[in-house]
């Protein structure tokens, strides 16, 4: 695969499978609060394309940022970086 430097690249868990080849990845990240300066935890959840139907739900997963794929998918899968161990 080509490097492409300009896109963002994020890492996140998958919450849930919709319909083929299509995740979605919640993204969590920190930012202070505005006037306490306590950090705190938010959220952002991301419709993302998976081309090979590899990933469940639970999966850490990198994505890259990409043209749009349809209505709500900008993102895309670019490894897995952990498995959800399987439940027995």
């Amino acid at each position: 695969m080509e490097q492409r430097s300009f896109r963002k690249n994020l890492q996140g868990v998958v919450t849930g499978r919709s319909g083929d080849k299509s995740l979605k990845v919640v993204y969590f990240y920190k930012i202070p609060h505005a006037l306490y300066r306590k950090e705190v935890r938010r959220k952002t959840v991301l419709h993302v394309h998976d081309e090979k139907n590899e990933c469940c739900v639970g999966d850490k997963v990198e994505i890259m940022e990409t043209r749009p794929l349809s209505k709500l998918k900008r993102w895309r899968v670019i490894r897995i970086v952990e498995r959800m161990p399987a439940s027995e």
